[in-house]
């Protein structure tokens, strides 16, 4: 593919949809642990059946199934409300089909959320808001069996190929996927002001850290929010571009076009099964004779060589703080899953934000409490990712910020006539504070509660 054509393919998958007038719409995906309370592995038949009886309850359609038959992911016809699991059957994804209130949104999410906690308990089980599944080390952290998800997991893992060939420093938890729970939100983006959006929100994503940190692993007991590093430290993230913040300021869309090419390819489908390869960015892969990739046959994985088609664009997946969609949204997918009671907070901050893109811009570029110490926005987001906050960050000087920031969201929230600006309320809590989930969480269990008092805590209404 020559680059005119390349250049028009991505100009028509990713910009052109952000020019066609839509109704400005939230949609909200929210990901939660699944835990036996008994301390056991989850039972992937106990909460398939769960699943099939939340199916049969809300007539959802079948939207999906496993290599083995089961149901994994089912769809509400009239809102597009979708229930799925995100890479393993202890991973449970609820995604809110696009609407304009929080509040309906909030009331579905808990119709929902209610249904499967009554479904689950006799099981022993229960879902609750944690960024990272609590028994991790305990469940059997298998991908869901189909296509997909035995790609990613095979691909994953493949990263010990790769250790002596690159500089990146790889972790050991390939399986970071089966355990990692987000809340994401997307919302729709006007042509003109893309890319001020994505500048403007990269900026924000340390103060978002500080925020929303959910997900404690004791394996990295430095970071109370572990997830973004696990992606980022991975196979994920062979290519830095895929992954995390834009290290630059964009200048236009003709510079994000140039980012996109710049990203990497790493797997694609033929005749139906899925095939992984070395990451390789869109601006060589379309130049490339063939490829060669594996496929799992049903008994194994085998070696094949295929040539690079247009299609493939469409397995371009990538995983940016802010990362524009086909739909014409910006995704924001850099919150944990947050705590059933404050499920919509994410959603809440983002849309408020979104409105007030100006005083955003103006707080933010303004901005000599932590961009005056000569780090870039990715190296803050990963310092204020962490259980110690660096010692040349003023503490009170940070919680008057965020509460600057928590101001600007509410006031875009207010303006919206809707009565959402109240699912921002624990969020003063946290910035008063400079607190989070995580930091409440460790600092219990440190002082003699139990994690079994905090699975409880955060899968309450």
């Amino acid at each position: 593919m020559d680059t005119e054509r390349l250049d028009r393919a991505l100009y028509d998958k990713y910009i052109a949809p952000t020019v066609r007038k839509r109704d400005a719409s939230v949609g909200i995906e929210i990901e939660m642990p699944v835990v036996d309370m008994n301390g056991a592995p989850v039972d992937e038949s106990a909460v398939i059946a769960a699943a099939d009886l939340f199916r049969e309850h809300f007539s959802f359609d079948t939207a999906g199934k496993d290599d083995d038959g089961s149901v994994n992911s089912m769809t509400d016809p009239v809102s597009g409300d979708n229930l799925s699991f995100d890479c393993s059957y202890s991973n449970l994804e609820l995604s809110l089909g696009k609407g304009s209130d929080l509040n309906e949104i909030n009331e579905r999410f808990l119709r929902y959320y209610r249904f499967l906690q009554k479904t689950l308990s006799p099981h022993g089980y229960t879902l609750t808001g944690m960024g990272i599944n609590p028994h991790y080390d305990i469940n059997h952290n298998r991908p869901v069996p189909n296509e997909r998800y035995r790609m990613l997991y095979h691909y994953l893992h493949s990263y010990r190929k790769y250790e002596n060939s690159i500089s990146m420093r790889f972790h050991d938890r390939p399986d970071f996927g089966t355990f990692t729970s987000a809340s994401q939100v997307q919302l729709d983006v006007e042509h003109d002001d893309l890319i001020d959006t994505l500048n403007i929100f990269g900026m924000l994503e340390p103060y978002k850290a500080v925020l929303f940190a959910n997900s404690y692993l004791p394996e990295y007991p430095e970071y109370l929010c572990a997830r973004n590093m696990l992606w980022e430290r991975s196979m994920q993230g062979f290519n830095p571009h895929n992954v995390g913040m834009f290290s630059e300021r964009l200048e236009s869309v003709d510079e994000l076009i140039e980012y996109i090419k710049s990203q990497s390819v790493y797997c694609t489908v033929r005749d139906g099964r899925y095939i992984d390869f070395r990451p390789t960015s869109v601006r060589d892969y379309f130049s490339l004779d063939k490829v060669s990739g594996e496929y799992f046959d049903g008994t194994g994985y085998r070696s094949i060589d295929f040539v690079p088609e247009e299609s493939d664009l469409q397995y371009l997946r990538t995983f940016k703080f802010e990362d524009l969609t086909f739909r014409g949204t910006i995704e924001y997918r850099s919150s944990c899953c947050q705590p059933i009671s404050d499920a919509m907070t994410v959603a809440a901050f983002h849309t408020g934000l979104s409105s007030k893109l100006d005083e955003l811009h103006g707080l933010i570029m303004n901005d000599r409490l932590i961009y005056s110490h000569g780090y870039t926005a990715s190296e803050l987001q990963d310092m204020l990712s962490r259980r110690e906050l660096p010692p040349f960050i003023d503490k009170k000087g940070l919680s008057s910020q965020l509460v600057r920031i928590l101001d600007l969201a509410a006031k875009g929230l207010e303006e919206r006539g809707k009565n959402e600006q109240h699912f921002l309320a624990p969020l003063y809590i946290r910035a008063e504070k400079l607190t989070n989930p995580a930091r409440e969480m460790v600092q219990g269990l440190e002082n003699g509660l139990s994690m079994r008092h905090f699975i409880e805590k955060y899968s309450e209404v």
